[in-house]
Formats: structure tokens, sequence, C-alpha cells
């Protein structure tokens, strides 16, 4: 991190009596309305797609035209309506990865990859500290062209499966997949550092853009000041837009400051469709770039309108939660020590533009931070200040609305988890202790836990 981030954290560090400070377990009440006031009470395909519960009239509409834009489906130039796709790109639309707003499921084909794409880096960092891009094929691989256009690789995986047991004897069995990038369009270097992402749900991320910087920070303790195992750590990483380094919010690896810049650069690396914020194609280091001068192909009120969109999304009401197997799981949660990472609350701050995000109290189960997360998740490809086991705590909110929204139960950051109990037992490194607890429960202890994580 440059120094001045490193002053700045050091001295928040020696204000507080704790690095990592705990709060006490949410009652069944308290954590009901997950979102604070932009919590909506509904529960079907849709509820990932509901706006805020408490946006204004004029922000609805605002919520609307972000709805559109997200919506958008690119073709190539020179159509008059959603032109520029490309030449090369991931799909064609924020809805084709994000569907319904949920988490995409792992593909089922690698003809039609949804929302799975492969982060790219060679070893090093480049001059704002970040990963350092593969020259000719940038920081991610894209795997589809437009005519006359060549796609950078092709993606192909071949899935290995090991049979595990319980204390109890039961078994279960965990998969992960080995991928291959072949057919690439130039030689593949041979050194390149890749990394598979699925993609997330984005419910809820205008409230994490709200709470304070230092609320986050509060809770690292990067070298395990107080002995427990878990020392997590703020990523902090390059913001475009003010020229210094911000702490990571948003991704797998917290590897973006802003909902701003992270909509913008998936306009750009995923579609291939230049803003006002990313004016230059993603393919401008190419042999097949065509030298053009294109005018941006989204402008800035279309860019501002699809990151309204993401951060006025509501979140979904808890259910069950006065189900006896649902409380008892969750005491399970905070016993075995899962709430260490995913940490069940905040309070938002004041946010810059949108004061229906401020003073929010949100159950998210994260705590935004980067762990250790075992050599069993590791992609071994740092991100900015993120190693290659470490990866950003994912929130839980909505968790147990995944199957019905997107019809799938894939978890995980490249979506080897079928389901939530093999999530648990792939995790290692910061949480490995935890696990292990989780692994030694009666059938019946382990039952309750999932129906607690269900019940988000």
């Amino acid at each position: 991190m440059k120094l001045k981030s490193y002053l700045m954290y050091l001295l928040f560090l020696l204000s507080v009596s704790s690095c990592k400070q705990d709060t006490a377990e949410p009652t069944e009440d308290e954590d009901v309305n997950l979102g604070g006031s932009t919590t909506v009470n509904v529960s079907f395909i849709n509820t990932f797609q509901q706006p805020a519960n408490n946006l204004t009239a004029s922000e609805i509409d605002l919520h609307r035209d972000g709805d559109k834009a997200f919506g958008d489906i690119f073709v190539t130039a020179p159509s008059v309506v959603n032109s520029g796709l490309g030449p090369i790109f991931n799909q064609n639309s924020c809805e084709n990865c994000h569907v319904a707003n949920g988490k995409s499921p792992f593909p089922s084909s690698p003809s039609e990859l949804r929302g799975l794409l492969v982060r790219l880096s060679l070893p090093g960092k480049d001059n704002n500290g970040g990963p350092l891009e593969v020259p000719g094929f940038g920081g991610q691989l894209q795997t589809k062209a437009t005519y006359g256009k060549q796609a950078e690789a092709s993606l192909s995986w071949k899935e290995i499966e090991e049979i595990k047991s319980y204390l109890d004897g039961e078994k279960y069995s965990l998969r992960k997949f080995e991928f291959d990038i072949y057919n690439s369009y130039i030689p593949w270097p041979s050194n390149v550092l890749t990394s598979a992402r699925i993609a997330p749900a984005v419910i809820g991320l205008g409230l994490f853009e709200a709470i304070s910087a230092s609320d986050i920070i509060g809770f690292a303790d990067p070298t395990d000041l107080d002995g427990d195992g878990i020392s997590g750590r703020p990523n902090y990483v390059w913001n475009d837009q003010t020229q210094q380094k911000e702490l990571g919010r948003f991704g797998w690896k917290a590897g973006q400051p802003t909902l701003l810049q992270q909509t913008a650069a998936a306009y750009n690396n995923d579609m291939g469709i230049t803003s006002p914020y990313f004016p230059k194609e993603n393919f401008l280091q190419q042999i097949q770039y065509d030298k053009l001068i294109d005018d941006p192909e989204i402008d800035e009120a279309t860019l501002k309108a699809a990151t309204f969109y993401t951060q006025s999304l509501a979140v979904p009401k808890r259910r069950n939660a006065a189900n006896p197997d649902v409380k008892k799981g969750k005491a399970l949660f905070s016993k075995l020590k899962c709430r260490a990472c995913h940490r069940p609350n905040f309070t938002t701050g004041q946010h810059p533009e949108f004061p229906f995000l401020s003073l929010q109290t949100i159950y998210p189960y994260t705590d935004l931070l980067l762990h250790d997360m075992g050599d069993g998740l590791a992609d071994n490809r740092p991100d900015f200040e993120a190693s290659g086991n470490e990866w950003r705590t994912p929130p839980l909110w909505g968790i147990g609305l995944t199957n019905i929204v997107g019809g799938h139960s894939n978890f995980l950051h490249d979506g080897r988890a079928r389901n939530l109990e093999e999530a648990i037992m792939w995790h290692g490194g910061e949480a490995e202790k935890s696990k292990e607890a989780f692994g030694k429960l009666p059938k019946s202890e382990r039952e309750s836990l999932i129906k607690f994580l269900e019940s988000l």
C-alpha cells in the first residue's frame, strides 16, 4: 500500500482499543430487515429485481431508467440503438451475467459461459499497484468476437470430484475445476496468472458504498493481535477518478473502490463498450485493433443510470427467523465462529449522493475484508493488496433465495460448490477450524445451520 494509505491505517489502529471489535448476536427481530429500510418482503423469482423500499418517486424513476440500461442488449456498430458491442467481449448485456440480478450458475457447456469469466495478469504489479496486464490479452479473457474478428481464446474445463466423510460417517463430495485456455488468437504466454470468477448477485451494493471506511478497517486484524486465527485485511485499490488508492469494497477480492468504476469496467471488459470513464477500447493493444477513434459508446447519463440501478436494488427480508431449527442454526453459526468473518451487521454512514442509503442498520453478514481461505480455494493470482489465497468475505444476505431466483445452488468464487454444505467444507485457511467444527457436528445440527443460512 502507498505510504499515505499505510500511515492513515496505522493512525486509525492507534485510535481504537482493539483492531477487531465485536457486537452482540442480533436477535431474531433485529436482523429480519436485512437491508434496513431498503428491505422488501417478497420471495419469488424476481425478488432481486425489486427497487429499495424507501425510494422517493423521483428515485423510482431513476431506478427504472437504470433497469433499462442494465437490461440493454448491445449490438455491433453502426446500429442506431445500443451500438458498439465488442469487437471482443464476454456477453452483450449486464443481465446475461447477472441473471435476474442473482449469482450466475456455473455454465453447463463451454459453448455458453453465462457469468463465468477469467481474469488474467502477469507476475508483478502495474504502475498503480494493481495486476499487471498480459500483452495482447489485457486483464480479462474475452471468449467472443464480432464478425471478422477473432476471440482471444476458448475456455474449457475438467471436473474433479473427491468423496469425503463427516465425523458421523455421512459422505459428501467436493468438486473443483481444472480450466484450459486454448485456441488463442496469438501464442499464449507461459507465465499468465488466471482466476476464474462467477458473476455474483448485485443486491444491496449501494449500502456497502455507504459504510464508513473506518468502520470496515476497524474490524481488520492483519497480524492477528488477538490470537484468534482470524486476520482480515483491507484491500487498497486504484480509483481512476480520484487518481489515488482507496479502500476496495466490491468484487471477489475487493478490487473495485466504487460502483461507478465497477460498472464502467464491466461495460468495457465484459462487453467492449466504452464510456467517458473508460474511453479506450478493450482490444487497444491487439494486432486486430482497427485504429478507429470512436466516441464513447455510452454516455455519462447511461453509465450513471446503470450504476444507480445496482445502488438502489432492495435486499429481501429474512424468512423463518422464529423457526426453532433456524434459531438453533443461528446459535451454531456464532458458536463455530463463522461470524468472525461473516460479521452480522453494520450501520451505514452518510452516502454522498443518496439519503435513502444513509444511516441504515443492515445485516449483510460480511466484514468486507480479505481473508486467507487456504490453498484449496486459492487462485494464486494477487490483486492489489490481496494475495493469491485471499478473498473478500462474500455477503450472505439473499443466499437462501439463490435457487428461487437463479434456478441453481452454485456457490463460491468459481461456482464449484453445488450446495451450501459443499461451500462450507471448501473453507480453509483462517476458516479451517470453523470448517472442521462443522464437520464434527451431528447431522441434525449441520442441517440446522444450513437452515439458518437459507433464512437469509
